[in-house]
């Protein structure tokens, strides 16, 4: 019996490496075969020091093998690998595949609440940890998939479409607990995040990003209405985290009405913020507002990109977010107090960023728009939902940009319903012509705001993340379906790959028994990349995965 007993439990240590991803090891990420977390790191920087691939190399990269996603509503999210297993996410599956031959493991449908009709596309990734796959779905679930057999562990409802919410992004691990957000600022909502144990799906905390009244921060919503309660502030793409400071860093987004009257004209916090929030209770530490009184809906949802870099000479932890709202801002992420802020598209809202106040310095944009003229706004967004990519070598950032404006107007006035879309305006594109540039990949000094290379997008804009590699490779693509690898040092297209519809995701890069592995999903998605490329590109997703050809 002893006996037994003893090759039991050493079968069942053996094993556990395989099966479980402890804290320690989504920490570290050391280990190049495996991508545990978003961005290629709970530092968001997208940046790997592979090198197999290189400039040198790179005509010889090929695809190896492509798997259908059996979807056309968008493959926005990017897969995680473990163990020689990838696993990937859409609004409708979750898969496991292997990686050395694109072979399905299994799959699993996602199951969606009857009368949902929003269309259903997963932004960050898939989320693994402890044997587990995270993540959410379209109608507010959160839920837990056993990675070896992809059969539901648990399922949680945290929201109801009804009142106008939504779950997009791919919720994160820190300190043990599962950290989930919430979309929906166009509809009269009240954003949140939410912590779970990740074993059992119990609630652990409910942190909301508009305070109630009494709370701080309420001071900046009107006392003598409910604005507070329809304020907006969604928190749906994914956050980062410093193990060391043990801070989760959580982007939110636009306030609510876009109309200013019934908040008064006030800064509205804690929307189109950045959150420091401790993993294991919520609380918040600290914050950033990047635009107070938002009229624009410029969310401040992207990701928070940690790197320690020096300024004036000294070493800083800081984070480094490309903003909707057309800056790039450096913060100390010990405190959360503005470091820097540079415009890197053309901005017309705002002069520039006080460095004292941390405030923007308004044109006269607002007072024409408070005013009830029609303003056109640069940009509509200086990116639109995708990661940027940091070269710790070189100190680069690496950004996907909008050269876009938007023309809006206040709306006539109707009441705020829960649920109900009340943004407050009337909005329009202006008419684009052929040729003309609809934004850049980009090269950029975080603390100077200087362009170290640009290449112009015509006819289009692009959709896709950016990855960095040690090779000398910036990995993005376009929304006419190309994956390119551009020259780090001058932007240049050095390879490209046409897959079949938009890539609109951000790629990852990994090794499997010593070779580089490039990995990417293609597929037309997302409202804003639908609008502009429906009539030119198809819908279909797919997973690609591509090698350097044998010589």
């Amino acid at each position: 019996m002893k006996t037994i007993w003893l090759c039991t439990t050493l079968l069942a240590l053996w094993a556990a490496p395989v099966l479980t991803q402890t804290m320690q090891e989504l920490i570290d990420g050391k280990n190049t075969e495996n991508v545990l977390t978003h961005s290629m790191g709970y530092d968001r920087k997208s940046y790997s020091p592979l090198k197999q691939i290189n400039k040198s190399n790179i005509k010889r990269l090929v695809p190896i093998w492509n798997a259908s996603m059996m979807n056309d509503q968008g493959e926005l999210a990017q897969p995680t690998v473990y163990n020689g297993v990838m696993y990937a996410i859409n609004g409708k599956w979750t898969f496991a595949i292997d990686v050395e031959t694109g072979r399905q493991i299994w799959r699993t449908p996602t199951e969606i609440e009857s009368g949902i009709t929003r269309a259903a596309f997963n932004r960050g990734g898939a989320t693994i940890y402890n044997g587990k796959v995270f993540r959410v779905t379209i109608d507010n679930h959160v839920l837990a998939i056993d990675m070896k057999t992809g059969k539901q562990l648990w399922n949680q409802k945290f929201a109801d479409s009804k009142d106008g919410f939504y779950a997009t992004g791919g919720p994160i691990v820190a300190d043990g607990v599962l950290i989930s957000g919430v979309a929906g600022g166009e509809s009269t909502t009240r954003g949140f995040l939410d912590g779970w144990d990740p074993d059992t799906g119990k609630k652990l905390w409910r942190t909301y990003t508009i305070p109630a009244p009494g709370e701080p921060g309420s001071e900046t919503w009107p006392k003598n209405n409910d604005a507070w309660k329809y304020g907006g502030g969604p928190t749906w793409r994914s956050g980062s985290y410093d193990p060391e400071l043990d801070l989760v860093y959580w982007g939110t987004g636009n306030a609510e009405p876009y109309d200013p009257r019934p908040r008064e004209g006030l800064d509205s916090l804690f929307t189109n913020s950045v959150l420091a929030l401790r993993p294991k209770t919520g609380e918040v530490v600290c914050y950033y507002q990047y635009t107070p009184n938002d009229v624009y809906d410029v969310d401040a949802t992207d990701e928070q990109l940690l790197a320690d870099i020096r300024v004036a000479g000294q070493l800083r932890k800081v984070m480094i977010q490309a903003n909707k709202n057309g800056f790039l801002y450096v913060l100390d992420r010990t405190n959360c107090k503005l470091i820097a802020a540079h415009p890197i598209v053309k901005v017309n809202w705002a002069t520039h960023i006080d460095l004292a106040t941390g405030r923007p310095v308004l044109t006269d944009v607002y007072k024409r728009f408070a005013a009830g003229e029609e303003v056109e706004i640069w940009p509509s967004r200086g990116t639109n939902a995708v990661p940027i990519a940091f070269n710790p070598n070189t100190g680069s950032i690496y950004a996907s940009t909008w050269n876009i404006p938007r023309l809006q107007k206040i709306a006539a006035p109707k009441p705020q319903v829960l649920g109900a879309q009340s943004t407050g305006i009337d909005a329009r594109q202006p008419e684009m012509k052929p040729g003309d540039v609809f934004g850049h990949f980009a090269a950029i000094n975080p603390l100077t705001g200087e362009k170290k290379w640009e290449v112009p997008l015509t006819d289009l804009p692009s959709s896709a993340g950016m990855l960095v590699t040690g090779g000398g490779l910036v990995f993005t693509g376009r929304l006419t379906g190309e994956f390119i690898a551009l020259d780090e040092d001058t932007g240049k297209t050095l390879w490209q790959f046409k897959t079949g519809s938009s890539v609109n995701s951000t790629a990852i890069t990994y090794t499997h028994r010593g070779r580089q592995y490039v990995t990417v999903a293609s597929g037309l998605g997302g409202i804003l990349a639908t609008r502009y490329a429906a009539a030119k590109v198809p819908t279909g997703g797919s997973i690609w995965t591509f090698a350097l050809m044998q010589e």
